[in-house]
């Protein structure tokens, strides 16, 4: 597929650089939550912001009727050529925007599920009201969201970055500030739901990576968006080799694995369960 210009500078974020070669470290984390969430056969499932895949095919795979949606063309197909590989004629995936779902209709989905995904989307209150639209009453929205200022891998990623960028345009929202638990209370009671059927709790990824710390880096820096943007920034600054040895002192220092040439670094994240 020849992929048109992008309309918008969140889609060529996303759409930059591959991302499914950091989504391949995330797989048995993805597989761990989903297992976690009671998917039952014959659920209607909707993954918004669903890269090619890591948590909308193990849910197809436990039974469940997968819609995903993504922003990203490139990660749209990825994740329709692995479920295909994979046989699962029943996890589907659509180009889409967070803040503006029209194509699904209301009181659809028994989950919806967004894990780093809908948090990057622009709008919150309107990413909040759109998850709860297309949720029936009775059904759950699970968003998973990093958390500003934690000190783990993901938040020390993009507080390195940021300084060798510029700064974003006025009126920007941080897509961190879904990781705090007052902003997603707020932003889901402006979409109608009590707080007492919102519930948040810190959660773990973790990334497993086959090689080095090192080589983890050169992978971020050749495919994921953000740390693309901020090393072509740095180096324009003559400042590349500084943020490579940022970031390869914050990834052999939170490398917990003791096997060789693999690494194995934990992410703190906050688990939002609404109950619709």
């Amino acid at each position: 597929m020849i992929l048109t210009e992008p309309i918008n500078p969140n889609q060529a974020l996303w759409e930059k650089g591959d991302f499914t070669r950091i989504a391949s470290t995330m797989r048995e984390s993805g597989e761990a939550l989903v297992a976690r969430l009671g998917i039952q056969p014959g659920m209607q499932v909707l993954d918004l912001g669903c890269g090619d895949g890591t948590t909308a095919l193990p849910a197809a795979k436990l039974g469940a009727q997968v819609t995903g949606v993504d922003l990203a063309r490139n990660l749209v197909e990825a994740g329709n050529r692995r479920a295909r590989a994979q046989g699962l004629e029943h996890c589907i995936f659509h180009d889409g925007d967070a803040t503006d779902l029209r194509m699904l209709s209301d009181r659809t989905f028994d989950l919806t599920l967004s894990i780093f995904g809908a948090m990057f989307a622009p709008r919150p209150l309107q990413v909040a009201r759109e998850m709860v639209r297309v949720t029936r009453p009775g059904g759950r929205i699970v968003m998973g969201n990093w958390i500003p200022n934690d000190p783990t891998l993901v938040a020390q990623i993009l507080r390195i970055c940021s300084a060798h960028t510029p700064p974003p345009p006025e009126g920007f929202v941080s897509p961190m500030l879904w990781g705090i638990e007052q902003n997603a209370v707020k932003r889901f009671g402006a979409a109608g739901i009590p707080p007492a059927r919102i519930t948040c709790v810190r959660d773990t990824f973790t990334f497993r990576h086959l090689g080095t710390p090192a080589s983890f880096v050169q992978e971020f820096r050749r495919y994921y968006g953000p740390t693309m943007n901020a090393f072509e920034a740095a180096e324009k600054d003559g400042r590349g080799e500084v943020l490579r040895r940022e970031l390869e002192d914050l990834f052999w220092r939170q490398n917990v694995s003791l096997v060789c040439d693999v690494t194995l670094i934990p992410a703190t994240f906050l688990r939002v369960t609404v109950d619709v």
